[in-house]
């Protein structure tokens, strides 16, 4: 089969590879229908040391099941499936905690041995526990919104969740990314009355109005918090969720945060250091939230809300390629060239 590996920053490639077979009873093999590149991918296509083997790589698909091994329940060949970007058994007490992303047998796509899904077909280890079917016979047209199930839109619903949005609430997003995004529509989804989206791509920042946001700040660092701090009446936003990864998006997470409001973290942090002290966090009793996505726990309340057309997350898609042109989506997508790009392998 086809698959996609990273050899060093900005180098991206499609190899020919073995195909992936079964390996323990839990797993299964599911051919590709449709995958994406993350935003998340970027940061190794930035900084990723040269190295002789590559790194697999994709971590959202929709699929169909091609074979399961003896003990995977629910499924059966043939069955249309969603992934969460990882997988999880989905019954160990962190799992019924919905906290997939700390399961007990947790793992991620490209790593610990399972291969990448920007690929043909994908082993998918813990199957019974991760995948979700849907219908076989759904709408084509739906399929880009079902894929942002598998990450993208969860991750903007879990930043907003752990926010607590409510209705009524005020919130700023930091970030006009793909997961900036989402994380507009799920805070307009919970009842959010105020929106306040950071972001400077105006292309970007139109569909975020289009999701529920209110109002857009294009300044960055103290000019834009200065302005959240005018459009909340100097008191900052109660709820901050921030959907970049970068040290200065935290730093305005804190900068344009209320005294006892709560930062939600999405972005994933390229930095183990960050300030918690008085000037930051302490001072303003902030509450400091967020982590990676439990998807599945969300993924089967979200489902029915994309299949009756009550949401469309697939908007965030904004470019299509084959697979054996994913590097192009690569760079287009580190660019800005477009926001997030669908792959059909």
């Amino acid at each position: 089969m086809r698959a996609t590996f990273m050899y060093g920053a900005g180098d991206v490639r499609v190899e020919n590879v073995p195909d992936p077979r079964i390996e323990a009873p839990t797993d299964a093999v599911v051919r590709m229908v449709l995958a994406c590149v993350c935003g998340s991918d970027l940061h190794p296509f930035h900084s990723m040391p040269a190295a002789e083997q590559g790194v697999p790589m994709g971590h959202e698909f929709i699929g169909v099941v091609e074979e399961i091994g003896a003990e995977v329940t629910g499924l059966a060949p043939g069955d249309l499936v969603i992934s969460p970007f990882s997988f999880s058994d989905n019954t160990c007490v962190f799992c019924r905690d919905g906290l997939h992303t700390s399961c007990l047998n947790v793992g991620w796509y490209g790593g610990g041995g399972a291969g990448g899904v920007q690929a043909e077909l994908a082993r998918v280890p813990q199957a019974a526990g991760t995948l979700v079917k849907i219908p076989s016979d759904v709408d084509e047209a739906l399929l880009p919104s079902l894929l942002t199930l598998s990450d993208v839109y969860l991750t903007g619903w879990h930043a907003a969740h752990m926010g607590r949005v409510a209705p009524g609430s005020t919130v700023t997003v930091i970030g006009d990314g793909a997961v900036g995004l989402s994380a507009v529509l799920a805070a307009k989804q919970l009842g959010a009355e105020r929106i306040i989206l950071m972001g400077r791509h105006t292309s970007r920042t139109d569909l975020g109005r289009e999701f529920g946001a209110t109002d857009v700040v294009a300044a960055r660092g103290e000019e834009g918090v200065a302005r959240v701090l005018d459009l909340t009446g100097g008191e900052g936003s109660p709820v901050v969720i921030e959907a970049v990864g970068y040290m200065p998006a935290y730093e305005q997470a804190y900068g344009v945060v209320r005294p006892g409001g709560i930062i939600s973290r999405v972005g994933v942090p390229q930095y183990e250091e960050a300030p918690v002290g008085f000037g930051s966090l302490f001072g303003k009793n902030v509450y400091l939230t967020g982590g990676p996505a439990p998807v599945r726990a969300y993924l089967e309340q979200a489902l029915p809300e994309v299949l009756k057309g009550a949401i469309n997350p697939g908007r965030v898609f904004d470019r299509t390629v084959t697979l054996d042109n994913i590097a192009d989506a690569y760079r287009a997508m580190d660019s800005r060239a477009a926001l997030k790009v669908l792959v059909r392998p």
